[in-house]
C-alpha cells in the first residue's frame, strides 16, 4: 500500500512587515525554498510531478499563478507544472494534504507542496479590495453586515472567559519560547537564509503585562485583542518534499515523517476561529489515536484565544502546545504559514524523538486543517 513522506522541508525566515524580506518579490521567495529544498535533498527536479502550492492574496504579483513563477524563476524545467490554491490561512498545509492524496492514489511520485505570501508587498485583502465576497444569502442566514476574524477572537474570549492577562501571559510565553528556540538553533536546520536574514525576525524579549497593557485593543472599545496578542503580519515562505516510502529508499532518501492523517473542518463561520477543535477531534477519530498520543502540537497562534480555548477542549499537555513559540512572536504569514508549521514540526519530532505530531490551524469562513505526523 502506498504511503506519503515528507522527505524534507525547508522555510525561509520569517520577515516583520517592511522588514528585510520586504524588497525580495514574492515568486523570488518562493521560488528560494523550492532551490533549497532541491539541493538539500539532491532532489532531480525533472521528476517533479507537480508543485503544489498555498498563498492567499492572490493579486499583484502573487496573481498569474505563483505556484508556476516560483518553478520558473527557481530555474527549474519548463516540464514542472505549478498550480496556486487557496483555503485562507490553511492553504500551504491543504497544499500538502493534496500532495499526499496524490502520491497515496498514484497520479504522482514526487510532489512538491509549500506556499509563500509577502504581507508587506501585497497586503491583506488586496485580493478582495473593493468587493463584498459575501451574496445577501450568506449574511441574511448567519444575520451579519459581514465577517471578521477579530470579531471572532473577541467571541472566543468571552465565550472561554479567558481574561485580557491570560491572552497576554500567554503571548508572552510565546516570544519567550521562540526566543529560547532560537538561541538554541532549534531552527537552524531548517531555515534557508535569504536578504540577510538568518533568524525570524518578530521576536521581542523582555515583553512586560505592564507593556501589553498599554495597547489599544482594536475590535471592541472594552475587548480583549490588540496587536501584542494576536499573530505579526509577515513575509515567508514554506517547502516540502513529498513521495511515497519505496519511491524514497530507491533514491537513497531518508524521511522524516509519514503524513498519517489529514482531515479538514467547518465550524460556525461566525465566531469563525474554532474549528481547529473539530478538526482535531476529526484528526484523533480518523487515526485512532488519543490527544495523549500526540507528542508535539502547533496550533496557529492566530490570536491567542485559538489555541487557549482549543487546549481548555481537548485536554491536550500545555507544555506540548507551540513548545517552540508560534505566529504571535514569528509572525503569520498567511498562504505561507501552513507549510512553516509543518516545517516547524517535523523537524522538532526528529530531533527530540517525539513519534507523534499535530497542527492545525484556524481559517477563514469557520474553517480548519489538521495533520498528524508520525516520526520515521
Amino acid at each position: 500500500m502506498r504511503d506519503a513522506v515528507i522527505v524534507d522541508a525547508v522555510r525561509s525566515p520569517i520577515g516583520r512587515r517592511g522588514g528585510a524580506l520586504s524588497e525580495t518579490h514574492s515568486a523570488t521567495l518562493a521560488a528560494h525554498v523550492l532551490t533549497a529544498l532541491a539541493a538539500r535533498t539532491g532532489l532531480d527536479t525533472t521528476t517533479v510531478d507537480d508543485v503544489i502550492w498555498g498563498c492567499v492574496s492572490q493579486a499583484g504579483e502573487q496573481a498569474g499563478n505563483i505556484a508556476r513563477t516560483a518553478v520558473l524563476a527557481a530555474g527549474w524545467p519548463d516540464s514542472v507544472p505549478g498550480v496556486t490554491l487557496t483555503r485562507a490561512c490553511g492553504s500551504s498545509q491543504q497544499a500538502v494534504s493534496f500532495a499526499a492524496a496524490t502520491v497515496i492514489s498514484g497520479q504522482y511520485d514526487v510532489v512538491v507542496a509549500g506556499g509563500v505570501e509577502s504581507m508587506t508587498r501585497v497586503p491583506m485583502g488586496t485580493a478582495a479590495m473593493g468587493a463584498q465576497p459575501n451574496p445577501p444569502e450568506v449574511l441574511e442566514r448567519y444575520g451579519v453586515e459581514g465577517f471578521n476574524q477579530g470579531v471572532g477572537a473577541e467571541m472566543v474570549a468571552e465565550k472561554w472567559a479567558l481574561s485580557r492577562t491570560a491572552l497576554d501571559e500567554y503571548s508572552l510565553r510565546s516570544h519567550e519560547l521562540a526566543a529560547a528556540a532560537t538561541a538554541a538553533g532549534a531552527f537552524e536546520g531548517q531555515i534557508a537564509p535569504i536578504a540577510g536574514l538568518s533568524q525570524d525576525e518578530g521576536i521581542r524579549s523582555g515583553g512586560t503585562l505592564e507593556s501589553l497593557g498599554k495597547l489599544r485593543t482594536v475590535f471592541k472599545e472594552d475587548g480583549v485583542i490588540h496587536a501584542g496578542n494576536a499573530s505579526q503580519i509577515s513575509d515567508g515562505a514554506g517547502a516540502l518534499l513529498i513521495t511515497t516510502s519505496e519511491y524514497a529508499a530507491a533514491r537513497g532518501w531518508r524521511p522524516i515523517v509519514r503524513i498519517h492523517t489529514a482531515v479538514v473542518a467547518g465550524d460556525d463561520p461566525v465566531i469563525m476561529l474554532t474549528a481547529p477543535i473539530a478538526a482535531t477531534e476529526k484528526a484523533l477519530r480518523r487515526s485512532g489515536l488519543s490527544i495523549d498520543d500526540i507528542g508535539a502540537f502547533e496550533v496557529n497562534e492566530a490570536f491567542a484565544p485559538v489555541p487557549l480555548a482549543w487546549l481548555a477542549e481537548t485536554g491536550a499537555a500545555a507544555d506540548r502546545l507551540n513548545p517552540l513559540g508560534g505566529a504571535i512572536a514569528v509572525g503569520h504569514p498567511l498562504g505561507g504559514s501552513g507549510a512553516i508549521l509543518l516545517t516547524r514540526l517535523a523537524h522538532h519530532m526528529r530531533d527530540n524523538n517525539i513519534r507523534y505530531g499535530l497542527q492545525t490551524m484556524c481559517e477563514a469562513g469557520g474553517l480548519a486543517n489538521a495533520t498528524i505526523l508520525e516520526l520515521l
